[in-house]
């Protein structure tokens, strides 16, 4: 009888993990489509950016409503308790990574429609989007095998994103001091760099939440020499 409970206790954790992993999937095509909008200006793109939210939203209400089930029912301890906690901190950080790619889609619909995208240094974004992009699918990948070394090579990255969100903003900030007529949409621009340098924390979160998951320690706010410490 314990076994047939275990196998099924396990087989629900499998079913929110694939779906958490669905969600994720969801959230990287809004973040590439949403890019892709703002270098093409492409206000199409952009509505159908603003659709998969929709998606992502749904998903995370039914995977936020299984694990309160599942919590409730199986009373789970120690390291499945953790990786409920830590799934469900996920999900939230997933679904606050949509709303960021939702953002740029709204700004990027805005910049095509100033008609000054050609007058900025859009195509310079770029980097900083493959980063936290590839950033997001690296901590999804590592939440699945619950690599915590890939999880802490993530957390590390993040400071990537930061010195490429620095280094746009003066960079925009000359734009805007050349030609005021770009002030308005450059601001906006300016979103779409603070959205994409968000997108990174909240894959940075996800790493923090897989060392939880398996070592046990909370480290949120620990500086990276502490977390390394944690994960050797």
């Amino acid at each position: 009888m314990e076994k047939h409970i275990s196998s099924q206790f396990d087989a629900e954790l499998n079913s929110i993990s694939t779906r958490v992993l669905e969600m994720g999937g969801l959230v990287e095509r809004q973040i590439q489509w949403a890019v892709q909008a703002l270098l093409d200006e492409d206000s199409e793109r952009a509505q159908q950016v603003l659709q998969v939210e929709r998606e992502i939203n749904e998903l995370e209400l039914g995977i936020d409503a299984d694990l309160s089930t599942t919590i409730a029912r199986r009373q789970p301890t120690a390291r499945d308790l953790r990786f409920l906690i830590g799934i469900s901190k996920t999900v939230g950080n997933l679904e606050r990574a949509g709303d960021e790619a939702a953002r740029i889609a709204r700004m990027a619909a805005s910049i095509t429609e100033s008609g000054h995208a050609r007058r900025l240094p859009v195509a310079e974004l770029r980097l900083a989007a493959d980063l936290a992009s590839g950033m997001l699918r690296r901590a999804l990948d590592a939440l699945a095998r619950l690599d915590v070394d890939e999880a802490l090579a993530i957390m590390r990255d993040d400071d990537r994103i930061d010195v490429e969100f620095n280094g746009f903003v003066r960079k925009l900030v000359t734009f805007m001091m050349e030609d005021a007529r770009t002030i308005s949409p450059s601001l906006d621009l300016l979103f779409v760099a603070k959205a994409i340098e968000r997108i990174g924390d909240h894959a940075k979160n996800i790493g923090e939440l897989i060392i939880y998951i398996v070592k046990g320690q909370d480290v949120r706010h620990a500086p990276l020499e502490q977390v390394e410490t944690v994960v050797r």
